[in-house]
């Protein structure tokens, strides 16, 4: 997570187990995110929506549950419909009147 300058993260193909670091979401310069073919669990980081320079993300061919973080639907270049996951309902905060 400290690597700040840090543009291209490939590490699909790799057997890569576990969970996806939340650290992620403090690389703040990456464009390119493929992590895709691995043996990853869990769900999606919903930090992963903080990467506002990521134009790709490949996450498909791992057994990722739970749903897709809605700030991640506008990236350009994804594989996220391959994963069978609905993207995550906005929340909405109730409004409280006194």
């Amino acid at each position: 997570g400290n690597l700040s300058k840090l543009q291209h993260l490939v590490l699909y193909d790799n057997q890569l187990t576990g969970s996806i670091p939340t650290e992620l979401g403090r690389l703040s310069n990456l464009q390119t995110l493929r992590l895709n073919n691995n043996q990853l669990t869990g769900s999606i980081p919903v930090q992963l929506g903080n990467l506002r320079n990521l134009t790709e993300l490949r996450l498909a061919g791992n057994q990722l549950s739970g749903c897709i973080p809605s700030a991640l639907r506008d990236i350009s270049h994804n594989d996220l419909s391959r994963l069978g996951l609905l993207f995550c309902a906005p929340l909405y905060l109730p409004i409280i009147h006194r």
